[in-house]
Order: C-alpha cells, then structure tokens, then sequence
C-alpha cells in the first residue's frame, strides 16, 4: 500500500492531461480524484501508525550493492503526507475557480500532482538515495509551477531563481546524506537514526552537518538564501497556498525532524541552527511589516515562521522539537488560510497592493472574517492555535542561554513575536478595515463557495486546535514528537491556558508593541523606505551576473574553438596528474614475465608505428591521411586476431570499413588540404606534450600488464553457459552479464544518428545553403556516373554480403559473430550499393525507413529486457532451451537472439540515415539531374568530346 500511496499521485498526473478534453471540472475532477485516493490510502493506514507501528515496504533496487527502493510510514511521515494531501484536495478545489479560462488548467493539474507526489516521496523514503531523488524532483516540478504563467517575466525569472537556489542546496544535500550513509554503514533512514553515537563521534560530522543544512536552509528559505521564496509569489495563489504553507518549504523543516535523532544535541548543531532560524524568523518579520504586496507580506511571514520552525528543532531539547512539531501543523492551517484569502482579494478585489485596499470587510463579510480569524491567529493571540505553539516556543526560548548570554533568545524572540503581530494586525486592519475607497480596480464581492469554503475549513481547523488541542491535536503532536526524538519527548497535554508564566508576559508585551507598531507603521515605513539598504534580488542578479562573465571568460580562454587547445589542457592536466602520483610513491618493477614476441608482431608493431607516424605528417593532406588511418585500423584488427579476440577483429575492421566510407563522402565536399593551424613553436609544444603523454600512457600499461592481476574474465568463462546458454562468451557479456552497457551504446549510436541528420538537414537553407550551391569539384571527376565494374561487383556482392551477415548474426551467440558485426556487414552491402549505383537508384529499391529502424531496434532491444522483468528476472536477463526438429537436428533458441535483432536493425539504420543526409547533401551540392536521367551503369556521352569538361558523378 505505501508503494500505491507513493505513486498514485505521480502516475495519476496524466489524468487532468487527458480529462480536460473533457473540460475543466472533468480536469479538476481527475486530479482532486487521485489526492482523494491517496488521502484515503493514508487514512486507512493511520491507525496502524498512531497504535505504534512504523509500515514499510520495499523493493530490490539494485540487489548487486545491497540497495532497495525501501519506504515506512511512522507518525512524522503520516503528520506530513496528511498535510500533503489534505491541503493538496483542498487547493485543487480552489484551483479550479480561481484560475481564468484562458489558463490551461489540465497542465495546472498535472504539475500540481506530480509536485505532490515528490513530496511525498520525500517524507516516505527510507532509502536516502530515493529520498534525494524526490527532493531534487520536487525543485524540478516547483520550477514548473512557479513559471505555470509562462507570459510573465516575474514568474519565468522566479521559477528560474527558486530552481537555482532549492537544486544547489539539494546538491549539498546529496553529499551529506551520502556521508551519513557512509559513516553508519547504511543508506537506509531508519537505520542511519540507530547511529547517534557513531556518527556524532566521527570526524566528518561537521563536513556532513554542514551540507545537510546547506539543502534544509536552502528549501526552507533561510537567511540568507530567503530571497528565492518572495519572488516565487509570481506563481499562481493556489501554488503559492500550497507550496509555501505545508509542502515545498516544509521540505527543509521536515528534513530537521526526521534527522533530528542522530544530529541533534551539540554545540555546532544548536549553534548554527538555532541562530540562523532566530536570526531569519526577527529579520524576515521586519522585512514582511512593510510589504504592500499582499502575497509579499505572507512570503516574508512565512520565511519568519519557517525561522521560527527553524529555531526550534535547533534548540536541541525534546520539548522544543514538540513544540515545533506543533507549530508546523498551526501554521499549515493559518497560513494557508491566509495564502487562499489573498487571492480571494485579488480575484475579487482586482489587486494585491495594501495601498489601494482597505474598507473591505462590509463589503466581503465572509471574506474578512475568515482573514480576521487565520490573521488573529498567525500574531498568536488567543484562543487561537497560534497563541499556543506561540507561547510553547516563547517559553523554551525564555530557558535558552547562547554563548553564556541568557537574555539573547529571550528578548529576540519577543522580538519577532511582537513584528509577527503588527504585519498580521497589518494584514487584517489594511484590508478588510477602514474607510472605503471608491477606486478599487474592480466591484469588490464574496466570492462563491468554490473560493471561500477551502479557506473556510482550514479556518475551522484553526479555531478547533485552539479552543480544544488536546482532542484535535494532542494524540498526533505526541505521536510525531516521540518519533521525531526516538521517545525523548515528554507526553504534554496541550492546553490554551499554561497558567502565568514568562511566556505569558513575553506574549502580552509582544502584542502590545505590535499593535502600537501598526499605529505607527506609516512613519517607520517613511523611515524604512529612506534607508539604503541591500536588496537581495539586486545581490543575487549581481551575484548571477558576475559569475558568469567570470564563466565566460574561462570558457572563451579554454574553449574558444580551438581543438588544439582544449586538448592541450585535458591530455597536460591528466599528465600532470598522472606523473605526480607516480612520483609521489615508491615505485616497483612488476615480476610477471613477458611474452617472447613473434616475427609478425614485430612487424605489425613496426607497421602501425609508421602509419601512425604517417598520419601525423600528412595530417594536412586528408585523403592521404585517411588512407593511414585505415592502415592502423586494418593493423589493430590483425592484432586482435593474432591475440586471439577475433570478436573484436571483426567489429574493428567493420566499424572501419563503415567509418572510412562515410568519411570519404564527407571529405567530396570538403577541402582537400588542410590549413597550416600552428606555429612551429606550437607543433614543438605539442608534440612534446604527445610523447610524454604516450610515454604515460605505455608506462601505465607496462605497470599493469607486468603485475598479476585477478580478472572478472574467470567469471564469465565459467558461467557463460550455463547463466547465458552461450559459448561465445564475447557475445553473452554483450547481450546478458552486460545487456544494460549495450542497451545504453544503441541508444547513444541512434542519438548520434538523429544528430547527423539534424545537422544535415540544414545544410540547404540560410549561408550553408549557399555555400552548398556555389561548390564547384576541385579536383578530376570520373566521366562515368556509376563504374560499370564497381556496379557489377557490388550487385553480385549484396546478397553474398547478406548472406554472411545472417550467418554471423545467427551464430554469434556461439561463435565469433553477433548483431552488431551482422548489422555492420550488411550496412557495409548496402553502402556500396549506393556508392555504385547511386543514391536514386538505391533509395528506390531500400524502402525501410531509417528513423523507423532504429527506433524499432530500440524498442526490441527495450522489450526483451522487460520480457525478462515480467518473469522475476533482472532486466535482460538471457532465457534459452534446445529444440529438434526433423533433417534440421537439435538447436538452440534464446532470447538474446531478439536483443542481438535490436542491435542490428539500431546499426542498420544509424549508417543508412547517416548516409542518406550526405547523398542528400551531395545530390544538392553536384546539381545533380532528375533521378530518371541516372540509370545504374551508364557512361557520359561528353567523355568523347574533345576537350570536354569533366561532369559530376551521381550517387554522392
């Protein structure tokens, strides 16, 4: 069930994608039906949970290291996932009468669930890898409703800004939970909370503490990485109802709580987290007192209350921990109360701007007094549920010393409680009370209940929690605090009166000099408005715009077109590198004998060393040197041989013949020549940089090759057949012990193809296209379109090449053979049939799409390795059985065979579309006549002529 209740919201993203064909109630409908779901799913889990038992579930991930994508549900999980979804049904309600017509609600929908089931992904996974997916996912889906207004500025650079921040401190995060994982010895959650004392006491405590609250405070907007969150107001209300009140930001709060048990309890700990959350919950409340923007003003309290949350679970003790376990279901209720409220004013209002409100409440009756009672309560005044988490966390900072001073927390968090008053008083005084005006931009009216009764039952919650917390609240504040500190919480029963305490005093001081702070609230903004002080998004574009001038700048010096250059600083780095570990250790000569080589090695050695050098000579002169490089292909082939791997002899000389043909066509519309590219100075560098590079490189391999060494080969001799049902132990690595590997090379191969197209299909249009039109041959043409000899041969040739590529494709599982090598023979065939009868000629009579192929080989490729998953196997895990049949005998059938049918059909279309873009290129370059003029074999008449300029070949 915890599986069902993690994916229904991310698989059941598709159905307001489909249903709004419907319309938007059938959009609405299918979305607020799966929140439903899974809110019922939750539901009949709870009592489970709340009796004490954590669920869980898992699945093997990857069993070969021990990973399994694991989930449990415990009181923590179940508080958030409740929030999730419960206030996520009740924005979907909202969502569908706020947002206009024009606005398409079905992708509105589908982001909303697939945000949904991130987070909770988040607060379910006990597997910190899985968890650290959802968390980036969540930054990623965020982006997407952030930026849902696509036509505006504000929202496309919020979007890109909160991705920016939330996916840099989700990186530190990633290296955190992986040091937490590393020193416990585990990466599941549930057993890393079992290992206080070890991590603790491990000297990467620091380095993993510091990177943890790098992707909390960053999440959870605290200073000083809050100024994401205000511009993030440009999204949609109901995402910012959402995302700010108990999802998104809650991300970095939950993440405090859940690892609470083994960070908890030092001095860095309270330190830095405890002060940053202080620091941020009094800051971000002065900064919200003179928002005019109403959504401004609920984005800087929400940053203070987050600091509030902050505070609390840095404080270390138990009962601050349940007192912020408390004030995170408090302040889901008022503020997404708020968050929903405000966009009633602007829906119905016409704008968000306090100074152009005011005098509402006789106008919005139901309206105001939804605002009076969730305003009341986020200044925490009672008998609100504010007042309550309020005074706790008054209480507890009232007993909180910070670097022997007794009175910093104290008066600090009196501080922020008293600004917490004014802008909520600020809130409900400025908008619903007063004169009023007679310009608002629209007729200012209640809303339906489409718009008001969401608010209205989190409204409810509020006053219910506050008038009685011990039965609406009580059970659960307990259950998550004794999960939150493994049972260290005290069982307080939670009460709207705790009698006269510090608190109370601190409490009434705090709303007293806040409703005297509204009363002056037009000077001090006067004063305020008058100061030069920073402002964050001017620091962060600074900030942006600095870095990447810096970025540039690195980027034109190391990579400014120059091939040359960026080599030169990859293979000089790795040398540098490579030779100051060499340097940095003992060496000792290896004591493993060599191989007495052989009269033909030594030629072949001497033969590869001269091609090569031949290369590097006559690299200017390209045919010449292509030819060269032939040479040392055809020498490493015969080297494969000699060593007795003729599977990759004969992938190496097919992958050469392939390459150097397409080459070759390349090269026709290419000059002949290179320019001279360096100075002598240069070449010197280089070549100097080339030999202590080679010399490296061969030192490194002498090492190797002359030290014994345990291979994996022993392994896959010994269960090639009887795990792969092969002998070609070559084959079965490629299409079983490493299917994955090969899956991964035709994908990369048919992306490598699509982009040769891509490229190429440009070519005839803008200055390309010119230039392609203005190319005149700069050397001799052959008079004939298609030699009469090279014609015959191939047309014999094709089906005997065929024939060799079924036979090697058929054999390949127990002989030197497979797919790969059989799609190369035949493309090799098919090749030359275009090069001598010309494109036409071919394309008329191969009627198999390119594209087609490989997407075809793809997804056979792709099908069998799921044939296997369907049975228990591992992905592409090989099944096979012999049979017999009458004069044929007993053979072998596997399903590596439809694998090895995917690989080839992938390498047949990758060369053929390859191919077929630069005869189209040639075609369009050489002026070629209509196809019907260029029957196969015949010969240029102006041959004859004396004096006859030489015609272009076709088929190019």
């Amino acid at each position: 069930m915890l599986f069902l209740l993690a994916l229904l919201p991310l698989i059941g993203a598709v159905a307001p994608a489909l249903a709004i064909r419907l319309g938007r109630n059938a959009a609405a409908l299918a979305a607020g039906g799966v929140t439903l779901t899974a809110l019922l799913v939750l539901a009949g889990m709870a009592p489970a949970v709340m009796a004490g038992e954590t669920v869980r579930a898992s699945v093997p991930w990857i069993p070969a290291l021990g990973l399994d994508a694991s989930l449990f549900l415990d009181p923590l999980g179940l508080m958030f996932a409740g929030m999730i979804l419960g206030i996520g049904l009740l924005v979907i309600i909202y969502a569908r009468f706020y947002l206009a017509a024009a606005d398409p609600m079905g992708r509105f929908f589908t982001y909303l669930l697939l945000f949904q089931g991130a987070m909770l992904g988040i607060v379910l996974s006990d597997n910190v890898l899985l968890l650290l997916i959802f968390w980036e996912l969540t930054s990623l889906s965020s982006f997407l409703l952030i930026g849902f207004w696509r036509h505006s500025a504000e929202a496309r650079q919020g979007a890109r800004m909160a991705l920016f921040v939330t996916g840099g401190g989700g990186l530190a995060l990633i290296g955190g939970l992986l040091i937490l994982g590393n020193i416990a010895g585990s990466y599941d959650l549930t057993v890393i909370l079992q290992q206080k004392e070890a991590i603790q006491a491990s000297p990467l405590y620091l380095p993993a503490l510091l990177l943890i609250l790098g992707g909390c405070f960053t999440k959870s907007a605290q200073f000083p990485f809050h100024f994401w969150l205000p511009h993030a107001m440009a999204a949609p209300t109901p995402v910012s109802a959402y995302l700010h009140s108990a999802t998104m930001v809650k991300a970095g709060v939950f993440m405090l709580a859940r690892l609470w048990p083994v960070l908890a309890g030092t001095e860095a700990w309270f330190l830095i987290v405890a002060t940053t959350g202080l620091v941020t919950m009094v800051f971000a409340a002065w900064v919200a007192l003179f928002k005019d923007d109403l959504k401004g003003l609920l984005a800087y309290s929400t940053i203070s209350h987050l600091g509030f949350l902050t505070m609390l679970f840095g404080l270390g003790t138990p009962m601050a921990a349940l007192v912020g376990v408390f004030h995170i279901i408090n302040h889901a209720t008022f503020k997404a109360a708020l968050f929903l409220n405000a966009g009633i004013v602007d829906h119905e209002a016409g704008t968000r701007d306090l100074k152009r409100l005011g005098g509402l409440f006789g106008l919005m009756p139901i309206a105001g007094t939804l605002a009076l009672i969730a305003g009341l309560s986020m200044a925490g005044v009672p008998p609100l549920n504010g007042f309550i988490s309020k005074e706790m966390m008054l209480e507890e900072a009232a007993h909180t010393v910070w670097l022997g001073q007794p009175w910093v927390f104290p008066v600090l968090a009196t501080l922020g409680a008293t600004l917490s008053v004014a802008y909520s008083l600020r809130y409900i005084v400025h908008v619903y009370f007063g004169p009023r005006r007679d310009d608002y931009p629209k007729a200012p009216h209640d809303p339906g209940v489409g718009l008001w009764g969401p608010p209205a039952v989190l409204t409810a919650l509020v006053v219910a929690i506050g008038l009685a917390p011990a039965l609406f609240a009580g059970p659960l504040v307990d259950a998550v605090a004794q999960a939150v500190t493994n049972g260290a919480a005290p069982h307080v029963h939670l009460a709207l009166w705790h009698g006269v305490t510090p608190a109370l005093f601190m409490s009434v001081i705090a709303i007293a000099i806040g409703a005297l702070a509204l009363a002056m609230h037009g000077r001090l903004q006067r004063r305020v408005e008058a100061l030069p002080l920073p402002r964050a998004k001017a620091l962060f574009d600074a900030g942006v715009k600095g870095a990447t001038a810096l970025s540039r700048r690195g980027i034109d010096a190391l990579q400014n077109g120059s091939l040359q250059r960026a080599m030169a600083a990859l293979i000089g780095t790795a040398v540098v590198v490579g030779f100051a570990g060499f340097l940095g250790a003992d060496y000792v000569a290896g004591e493993r004998p060599g191989v007495p080589a052989s009269p033909a090695a030594v030629a072949a050695w001497i033969a590869l060393v001269t091609a090569t050098a031949l290369v590097v000579l006559f690299h200017r002169a390209r045919y010449i040197s292509l030819i060269y490089i032939g040479i040392v292909g055809l020498i490493i082939s015969l080297a494969f041989a000699h060593l007795s791997a003729p599977d990759l002899a004969l992938t190496q000389i097919s992958v050469e013949v392939v390459t150097i043909l397409l080459m070759l066509l390349a090269l026709n519309l290419l000059p002949k020549t290179t320019p001279a590219e360096s100075r002598p100075w240069r070449r010197v560098r280089d070549g100097a940089l080339a030999c202590v590079a080679g010399l490296g490189v061969g030192g490194a391999a002498w090492a190797v090759m002359t030290r014994p060494l345990d291979s994996i080969s022993d392994y896959f001799w010994d269960n090639a057949y009887s795990g792969g049902g092969g002998t070609n132990v070559v084959n079965v690595i490629l299409v079983d012990f490493r299917g994955f590997d090969t899956f991964g090379e035709i994908i990369v191969l048919g992306i490598a193809a699509l982009g040769i197209f891509s490229l190429l299909e440009s070519v005839g249009t803008g200055a390309s296209g010119r230039r392609v039109a203005a190319w005149k041959p700069d050397t001799v043409r052959s008079p004939e379109h298609h030699p009469m000899m090279l014609v015959v041969a191939t047309r014999l040739l094709l089906p005997l090449a065929v024939a060799v590529g079924l036979y090697i494709f058929l054999r390949g599982h127990n002989q030197p053979g497979g797919g790969f090598i059989a799609g190369l023979v035949v493309s090799i065939a098919i090749l030359m049939q275009y090069m001598a009868s010309g494109y036409s000629f071919a394309d008329q009579r191969l009627r198999a799409d390119h594209h087609s192929l490989i997407g075809a080989g793809v997804l056979i490729a792709a099908a069998t390795g799921l044939g296997s998953l369907a049975f228990g196997a591992p992905f592409l895990t090989s099944a096979f059985d012999y049979f017999s049949l009458p004069l044929i005998g007993e053979f072998e059938l596997a399903t590596a065979m439809l694998f090895d049918t995917g690989v080839a059909l992938t390498v047949i279309g990758a060369v053929m579309l390859a191919l077929a873009q630069l005869s189209r290129v040639a075609q369009s370059a050489e002026k070629q006549p209509p196809p019907e003029t260029l029957e196969a074999m015949d010969v240029d008449p102006s041959r004859n002529r004396p004096g006859a300029a030489s015609t272009t070949e076709a088929g190019r």
